[in-house]
Formats: structure tokens, sequence, C-alpha cells
């Protein structure tokens, strides 16, 4: 049996207990085609960087599978004429992640780097002010005549 990573979003208009028996449908279906599901992530509801058929927000769950090839086209299959899936994808993996997945796992903004200054290093001031002198020299600026 092969490892994999499925990830599916479910629409932002169903209850989140809907979204549980979606997984649990799923995971229904695997087990009886002889794989094993592993770790479940539900990440919650998420905004879209698009819209997907009128969504502007989706239920994202993650699942690590070990299945026969024909267990995930099974449920692909499902979700595929499932209307309350609006996106599905299946990776073939080498191995499972152990703990959290990177979307999981709780960043503090301590652990990122800060400039104190704002975005841009530390630049000397000018004795002469903030520009070079012009090219020619300082003269004025004089409008051309007609």
């Amino acid at each position: 049996m092969a490892l994999y990573e499925h990830i599916f979003l479910a629409r932002q208009d169903i209850a989140a207990t809907q979204v549980d028996a979606l997984v649990e449908t799923y995971k229904g279906v695997i087990e009886a085609a002889g794989g094993k599901v592993g770790r479940i992530e539900n990440w919650g509801l998420k905004s879209l960087t698009y819209r997907i058929n009128k969504n502007r927000k989706a239920f994202y769950v993650l699942m690590d599978v070990d299945a026969p090839a024909a267990a995930i086209q099974e449920v692909e299959r499902q979700q595929r004429y499932n209307e309350d899936i609006l996106r599905f994808m299946t990776v073939k993996v080498e191995a499972h992640e152990e703990g959290p997945s990177a979307m999981m796992q709780k960043r503090d903004r301590d652990d990122r780097p800060r400039r104190e200054d704002g975005d841009r290093p530390f630049r000397p001031r000018r004795e002469d002010g903030d520009r070079p002198p012009r090219r020619d020299g300082d003269r004025p600026f004089r409008p051309r005549e007609a």
C-alpha cells in the first residue's frame, strides 16, 4: 500500500458537524477498501485566495492515508460528485510527517527577525542635505521661454 496526503475543501455554508460527517464518510470508504487513515487535521474555515463556485471561504481538511490506489480513486470519484466539496488533491508521499502540519503549527511573532528602524537599513545623514549636488551645478530651475 502507498502513503498519501489527501486534502479537500468543503463549502463555507455547511456546518462544522457536516464537515466531520464528510471526513467520517471518506474514512469509511478508505477503510472498506483495506486502507488506514492516520492523522486527520481540520484546519477550519479559511479565506480562499480566489473565488471558487461563488465561495470566498472554505473548510480545509487534511488526511494522512495508507491505502491502495483503488481506495484513493474511489474517494476522489465520490468527492467529484459531491456538491459540498469544492476542491480536492491527493499527493503520494514517501513518509508521513510526524507532529502537526505547517498550517497547524503556531508561530509566534517573536520568532521572526525584527528591524527596529523599519525595512531599510541605517544610512548616515548627509552634511549637505538630502540630495547630492546637481550635475550642472547649483543653478535654479528656470522655465523655458516660449
